[in-house]
């Protein structure tokens, strides 16, 4: 789930951050994009368990590889199995 949040003035929902979470399909799991209206929030839910949250914000652009919190995402759903 991930929400709007703010940039340059503005409050909208963007994927932008998101892309390094597409590291969870790299490593077989389905991944479901859903937008909550919670703001400048991300959660990652397994098997209807909340297992990871952060703020957007926190979440780097890019493909995840160097990003301690998207790692951090996905070893929390790994270790969710």
């Amino acid at each position: 789930c991930h929400g709007p949040y703010e940039s340059s003035g503005v409050v909208q929902y963007r994927t932008f951050r998101l892309q390094g979470l597409q590291a969870l399909r790299a490593r077989g799991h389905q991944c479901v994009m859903e937008e909550t209206r919670e703001w400048n929030t991300v959660e990652l839910v397994v098997n209807g368990e909340l297992v990871f949250s952060c703020d957007t914000k926190q979440l780097e652009f890019g493909d995840g590889k160097l990003d301690p919190v998207c790692i951090e995402a996905v070893n929390a759903v790994e270790d969710a199995y």
